[in-house]
């Protein structure tokens, strides 16, 4: 059946909503059918590339009528980079679809009824709001489907840049960048002009090999800015050579670190970083609180909007300074200690070790001492045995990874019956799936998406359940 339909070319189709991930849907011949790149509204000639059973996927080929909500994105690289897919959907328009998102999942998925649904909160800045971008080399840059079609012969040139989505193995050479503000596109240029003039070998994801691997940058509220070189070969005189250059050229630079990874995967979770200039660490503050973000620490990608992600969170504990407070899936301690002052005792639990260690430095710093950190498996470390020495819990705060919480927890949850859960949530389907199996002991009193992505189809929420 699908042979037979591949490729056939369907006029005004008429684009009538966005999907959980993004993806635009339209109704051909009474089948869902999704596409990229358009926003309800549009209507298109679209190519049938594949067809399922229940659903059906198409490639546009021309947008016959442009939808009114439809905008021009602001990124040359759009349509190819695939990292913001809704710059051509105006911001009110993306929050609106965002919020319903939230909406969908806990009331379909879920079948939770929500009591109060706050209006998503907007991120206050939509572009240059990433503190942290990840670049990759390649030895051969991706070509966009305009040079294939130029006839242009192009040599071997090698790209610095982001990966093109679905392929591992090629890399868009991006200039310039709109998620993170200067000198971020500064020093990434810079790099990759050293490389050029000096003939350094960009990494071959295929084969494994070459020098140039991976380059990170890091800032903070508080402009401190950190790089972090990722080499597959110990050459010290040629990775002395980029980073003095950087020293010497941005002196916003308080970090300058690299590291040797010649393993298959790009991780350097598991690798020692060495401090070439500077700290081996930037600081975050809020709110009088510091933070020590180091090159392996997870820290909210959207500086200023997690503050008030974290004002939510605390708002919605309800803490009156008497409570024992457990925070789940803790990270660095972030939200743990923005909420100490306010409570008896707050225990944070996190599978990272190094996150748990800055956790206890982060504590140290800030003259909390009512805070106690545990590293280890979730599910392993939240215990009888752990509760037995740490207090049953009155609130429990969770921020668990977009898979959302192990089964085990839930049933410990459920077991323990804390008066308050207040559920953060990067993925809005698992968290309606997670409090579906807390609903026979709690009620869903308020929630609040927030956009901490602009551009993206990415929401978190931001969920208070209270004991039955």
């Amino acid at each position: 059946m699908g042979r037979k339909t591949k490729n056939v070319v369907i006029e005004n189709v008429t684009i009538l909503d966005i999907a959980d991930k993004g993806q635009a849907i339209a109704r051909i011949n009474d089948i869902v059918t999704f596409v990229q790149g358009v926003v309800p509204g549009d209507v298109c000639t679209i190519q049938i590339k594949k067809k399922r059973r229940s659903y059906w996927e198409g490639h546009v080929m021309q947008i016959t009528q442009p939808s009114p909500i439809r905008i021009d994105a602001k990124c040359k690289y759009f349509g190819v980079c695939g990292g913001c897919k809704w710059q051509n959907l105006s911001y009110p328009k993306q929050l609106e679809f965002k919020e319903k998102q939230v909406k969908d999942a806990l009331q379909r998925i879920g079948k939770v009824n929500i009591e109060v649904m706050e209006p998503i909160l907007g991120s206050q800045n939509v572009f240059n709001y990433r503190n942290k971008l990840e670049f990759s080399f390649s030895h051969r840059r991706w070509l966009t489907q305009e040079e294939v079609d130029s006839g242009q012969v192009f040599d071997d040139v090698p790209s610095l840049g982001f990966h093109v989505p679905g392929r591992w193995d090629k890399v868009l050479d991006v200039k310039e960048c709109h998620l993170q503000e200067e000198p971020s596109n500064g020093i990434r240029n810079r790099v990759r002009d050293i490389a050029l003039a000096n003939n350094f070998s960009y990494y071959n994801l295929n084969e494994q090999k070459g020098f140039l691997r991976n380059l990170t940058v890091r800032s903070t509220m508080t402009n401190e800015w950190m790089v972090i070189l990722s080499v597959a070969e110990d050459r010290p005189n040629d990775i002395k050579l980029i980073l003095d250059t950087l020293v010497a050229e941005f002196p916003q630079l308080t970090s300058v670190l690299y590291v040797i990874n010649d393993k298959p995967n790009d991780t350097i979770a598991d690798l020692d970083i060495q401090v070439h200039a500077g700290n081996d660490h930037i600081m975050e503050e809020m709110e009088g609180l510091k933070f020590r973000v180091g090159p392996k620490s997870f820290y909210q990608t959207n500086g200023p909007q997690a503050y008030e992600l974290y004002k939510i969170t605390r708002d919605f504990a309800g803490l009156t300074g008497n409570e024992v407070v457990y925070d789940l899936y803790t990270g660095t301690g972030t939200i743990a200690q923005f909420v100490a002052k306010q409570a008896a005792k707050v225990v944070g639990i996190e599978y990272v070790e190094p996150a748990i260690a800055d956790a206890k430095l982060n504590a140290t710093m800030n003259g909390i001492e009512n805070t106690s950190f545990y590293a280890g498996d979730m599910k392993d470390i939240f215990t009888p045995e752990l509760i037995a020495k740490e207090g049953k819990p009155d609130v429990v705060i969770t921020d668990p990874p977009r898979a959302g919480m192990h089964p085990d927890v839930i049933a410990r949850l459920n077991e323990l019956k804390p008066l308050r859960i207040v559920y953060v949530s990067c993925n809005p389907a698992t968290q309606a799936r997670d409090i579906q199996l807390l609903s026979e002991n709690y009620v869903v009193k308020r929630l609040q998406p927030v956009d901490m992505f602009p551009h993206t189809h990415h929401v978190e929420s931001v969920a208070l359940l209270e004991l039955k």
